[in-house]
C-alpha cells in the first residue's frame, strides 16, 4: 500500500516572535514493514537532522530574527505493508524493560491500579487477545470526543473525564500495561481515513506479548481495538506523547498563539 500524506503545522502569533526553536519528529520511521519512497520537510529557519534515543529520525527548527508565524509542511510518500498479527519485528537497541517506566502522563493513580487489576491478569506477561479485550474497555471506559482533553491530559485525568482522544486512549493503555509490568510504548503517526472514522494523524501502542508462537512486539490501535494494518504510518515511538510529539517546542515573545494543522492522508 502506498500513502501519501501532507502535514501542515501553522503558529499564528498577536505579536512578533524574535525566537522559535521546535524539535521535529516529522519523518516517518524506515521500519521492515514501511519505509519513504519521497519525503520532504519545508520550513523558514535552520534544520538539524539527528536521531532520537528511541530510533525517531528528528530534526531541531531554530528561526531567529523577528516573525509573526511558523509554517511548518512535511509530505511524501510512504510504501507500507501489513505486519503479520501486528507483529513489531525490528531488532530494538535496547532493552523493552525502558517502555515499563511510569510517565508525567501515564502515572498509575489508584483508579488506573484499579482498572489494570480489573482487565490485565498480574504476572508481567500478557498474549495479544488479551491487550485487544483491554482496548476495548478503555474504549468503552473513555469515549471518543474530540476537544475533550488536551496534550497535557493525564491517562488518570482521561478516565475520570470518561472522553478523550486516540492520544488518552494510548497513555491509559500504557498506564495499565505499566502498572503490570508489562512492556509499552507510545506511536505517533497517520491513518488512512478511509479505514478510520477518526483524524488522519493518530496515536495508538506497541506492547510486549508473550504468545505461545512469539515473544516481541505487537502494535494496537487502541481507539479502534485492532491491530495495526498498511492502512498506519509510524513517525515515532516514545515512552508517551511528550518523547514522541511530531512538533515541540518554544518561543520568545509573540504574545498569543494560534494553532492550525492539516493532515491529509490519500491512498494510492
Amino acid at each position: 500500500m502506498q500513502l501519501f500524506i501532507r502535514h501542515q503545522t501553522v503558529y499564528h502569533y498577536s505579536a512578533p516572535l524574535t525566537y522559535t526553536i521546535q524539535q521535529l519528529r516529522l519523518t516517518p520511521r524506515t521500519e521492515l514493514h514501511q519505509h519513504a519512497l519521497s519525503w520532504q520537510i519545508r520550513t523558514a529557519g535552520q534544520r538539524h537532522a539527528y536521531t532520537d534515543a528511541y530510533g525517531n529520525s528528528s530534526h531541531t527548527l531554530t528561526i531567529t530574527g523577528q516573525h509573526h508565524e511558523v509554517s511548518i509542511i512535511a509530505e511524501g510518500l510512504v510504501e507500507t505493508t501489513a505486519p503479520y498479527q501486528g507483529r513489531i519485528t525490528d531488532p530494538d537497541t535496547f532493552s523493552p524493560l525502558v517502555f515499563t517506566v511510569a510517565t508525567r502522563l501515564t502515572e498509575p493513580v489508584p483508579a488506573i491500579l484499579d482498572f489494570a487489576g480489573t482487565h490485565l491478569p498480574d504476572t508481567g506477561k500478557t498474549t495479544t487477545g488479551a491487550l485487544l479485550q483491554l482496548a476495548t474497555h478503555i474504549r468503552s471506559a473513555v469515549t471518543y470526543q474530540s476537544g475533550a482533553t488536551l496534550v497535557t491530559t493525564s491517562a488518570s485525568d482521561a478516565l475520570q473525564l470518561g472522553q478523550g482522544v486516540c492520544q488518552d486512549h494510548a497513555h491509559l493503555f500504557l498506564a495499565c500495561c505499566h502498572a503490570r509490568g508489562i512492556p509499552a510504548r507510545y506511536v505517533s503517526g497517520y491513518i488512512d481515513p478511509e479505514s478510520s472514522s477518526h483524524a488522519e494523524s493518530h496515536a495508538w501502542i506497541d506492547a510486549w506479548v508473550d504468545d505461545h508462537d512469539y515473544s516481541g512486539w505487537v502494535s494496537i490501535d487502541v481507539t479502534h481495538a485492532c491491530l495495526m494494518s498498511a492502512a498506519y504510518c509510524r513517525l515515532a515511538i516514545g515512552r508517551d506523547y511528550d518523547s514522541a510529539a511530531p512538533v515541540r517546542g518554544v518561543r520568545r515573545g509573540g504574545g498569543l498563539e494560534t494553532l492550525s494543522v492539516n493532515v491529509q492522508v490519500v491512498p494510492r
